[in-house]
C-alpha cells in the first residue's frame, strides 16, 4: 500500500460518521428529485443549467450518492475523484441556492 492511498484512507476515516452519510444520501434524494420532478423551476431556482453548473451538480450527486450509501471505491485515485469533502459542499450550496429564494 502506497503513502497516499494510506493518506487518503486516512483523510476520508474523518468522514467515516452514519448521520453524516445519512444527510448525504437525503442531500442527493432531494437534488436528483427535484432536477427530475420540475428541472426548469430547479434551474430558474439555482441560476440556470450552464456547462459548469450541470456537470458538477451531476458529479456531486454521484459523488455524494457513492459517499451516503456506505461504498468505499478500492482505489485511492476513484476515492479522490468521488470524494465527499468536494461534493457535499457543492450540493448544499445548490440546496441553499434552491430554497433561498
Amino acid at each position: 500500500m502506497s503513502s497516499l492511498s494510506v493518506w487518503v484512507a486516512q483523510a476520508h476515516q474523518l468522514l467515516d460518521n452514519a448521520l453524516l452519510r445519512a444527510l448525504s444520501f437525503l442531500l442527493t434524494i432531494a437534488s436528483a428529485g427535484l432536477v427530475v420532478w420540475d428541472p426548469t423551476h430547479f434551474a430558474q431556482a439555482i441560476g440556470g443549467f450552464d456547462l459548469i453548473t450541470s456537470p458538477t451538480l451531476i458529479w456531486a450527486t454521484c459523488s455524494a450518492m457513492i459517499y451516503g450509501v456506505g461504498f468505499v471505491p478500492r482505489h485511492w485515485y476513484w476515492q479522490v475523484v468521488f470524494t465527499p469533502f468536494i461534493a457535499l459542499p457543492i450540493l448544499s450550496y445548490i440546496m441553499w441556492l434552491r430554497f433561498s429564494y
